[in-house]
């Protein structure tokens, strides 16, 4: 008959989405066939664990009895993915064991890919982990691996225990009890930042002409403003795009800790790499599909979309894009979340980008160059269509990029740095948050007509825009985001009519 040799548990987390649930990692020990079975809807990451554990008890000389090991996940119905259980099993194993006390152990989370050889490897989702323990009432301590330690130092409130092998941990957990030995033990507010500058080959000094696509630029940075180019070939949209990441201002930290959160659980982060001080900037290829745009996955992972989170989504050829996966960003433009719903579960991203978008006018590119374009209309229509206008409703600043002419490539007067621009756009968005918490692109409709106060001119402009341009209520709304944020830039409390014709301007037709 089968008899207990020995129970411990060990606590730890699962991530899903951004969302992270705690697991308990339960061990039993009791005689019978020597194995290891791990329960609780383990995947297969988790279920190979067994392997790695064997070959690192080996590896270090720790005796993994002969024993039946039953390790239960608990909640057994959320699914358990990835190598992150692997550390927490095996201190599991040693405290039923017997070679480890279960009281050094109290208070602690821990998580942890194994190598063969003992060592411990980067997880995925190691900062909002460190977020949750943070917040836990019974944690106090979180357990991780080296690599991980400058990403979760975000997380105050927590004692974080790292090392890059399992031997140091069992040594500071028997010789410290509850204490990490010197060096492993790191408050989370006492280690660097990543403080790497924006990339400088963008520059607006370095774009020629085009003063009402650079005004459009830094209407766009200062409100978070949707951003649509067209034009032809070689006229500096792409460069144009490329230059909006350098006129936002630095993260702040909440919105660093967000932006290295999405990071990392999509495995983007870098071994040691601390938080993400500068805005994201992405830019997929068109053949992308729906799922690697907005998000998803049988295990829900952020897309670009989200990836993009306080940052720059770029659209290069937005005409090239799937329709399906072009109409997918309607929610995630409008909402600023994307919202994943899988059998296995749900997740939800944030996704708040400013979106910036370029076309070419027809298919060949050159419509509006006197004699290069030779597309019939009903292709040019077709082409155009591929767009849809419900999309286009929600871009907020529609731009024609026409050819640059011989004048601006050969003149060699001063141009304006996006230095000069960046700081402009940093007192607008101060504004903007002393007024509201957030930028004027996400002012809510039901209080726009207080937050966006338009003087008797504007009111009369905005009625004939309306009228005579057809715009939706969405577009209306959007028009009186634009103008509120070209008044910020002028310092202005209220908007005037002036503010309102210039955001008119850029609600015309491609």
């Amino acid at each position: 008959m089968a008899r207990s040799m020995g129970s411990a548990s060990v606590m730890s987390a699962a991530v899903m989405g951004l969302d992270v649930r705690p697991v308990s990692v339960e061990v039993s020990l009791i005689t019978g066939t020597p194995i290891i079975q791990i329960v609780g809807l383990a995947q297969g990451a988790v279920r190979e664990g067994r392997e790695r554990i064997r070959a690192a008890a080996a590896q270090m000389g720790l005796h993994v009895p002969g024993l039946r090991i039953t390790v239960n996940l608990a909640p057994a119905d959320l699914p358990k993915t990835g190598a992150a259980l692997d550390l927490p099993i095996m201190l599991g194993i040693l405290c039923a064991k017997g070679d480890l006390a279960q009281d050094a152990l109290r208070g602690t989370m821990a998580v942890g890919e194994l190598g063969l050889d003992g060592s411990l490897r980067s997880v995925r989702g190691a900062l909002p982990i460190a977020l949750y323990a943070a917040a836990a009432p019974n944690v106090d301590r979180l357990l991780l691996p080296s690599a991980n330690l400058r990403e979760a130092s975000a997380a105050e409130g927590i004692e974080l225990g790292a090392s890059d092998s399992l031997g140091r941990i069992l040594v500071a957990l028997k010789n410290g009890g509850r204490r990490l030995a010197p060096g492993l033990l790191s408050p989370a507010r006492g280690l660097p930042q990543d403080e790497t500058p924006p990339a400088g080959e963008f520059d607006l000094s370095a774009v020629k002409g085009q003063p009402v696509a650079k005004r459009a630029l830094e209407i766009a940075a200062a409100g978070g403003h949707n951003l649509l180019l067209s034009g032809c070939p070689g006229s500096g949209k792409t460069s144009l795009a490329r230059c909006l990441p350098g006129l936002l201002p630095r993260l702040a930290l909440p919105e660093a800790v967000d932006v290295t959160a999405i990071h990392s659980v999509a495995g983007l982060l870098s071994e040691g790499a601390g938080l993400k001080r500068t805005r994201p900037f992405r830019a997929p290829h068109h053949s992308i599909s729906e799922a690697g745009l907005i998000g998803g996955g049988s295990r829900p992972r952020p897309g670009e979309a989200s990836l993009a989170h306080h940052g720059v989504l770029f659209l290069d050829e937005l005409p090239e894009f799937g329709r399906r996966t072009l109409e997918a960003l309607r929610q995630p433009i409008e909402e600023g979340q994307v919202r994943i719903v899988r059998a296995a579960g749900s997740a939800s991203f944030p996704a708040e980008f400013t979106l910036v978008a370029a076309m070419n006018p027809c298919p060949c590119g050159y419509g509006g160059v006197s004699g290069r374009c030779r597309c019939p209309d009903e292709s040019v229509r077709r082409y155009r269509q591929r767009v849809s206008g419900p999309l286009l409703d929600r871009i907020d600043l529609l731009v024609d990029v026409p050819a640059v002419r011989w004048e601006d490539l050969a003149g060699k007067g001063p141009v304006e740095a996006s230095a000069a621009v960046r700081r402009r756009v940093s007192r607008a968005r101060a504004l903007a948050s002393r007024r509201q918490g957030n930028t004027n692109g996400r002012i809510p409709p039901a209080r726009l007509e207080r937050v966006c106060a338009v003087d008797r001119g504007g009111h009369a402009l905005l009625r004939k825009a309306v009228t005579c341009l057809d715009l939706t209520a969405r577009g209306y709304h959007r028009a009186l985001r634009v103008a509120r944020t070209i008044a910020d830039l002028d310092a202005r409390a209220r908007v005037s009519e002036g503010h309102v014709a210039e955001a008119i301007r850029f609600r015309g037709s491609i």
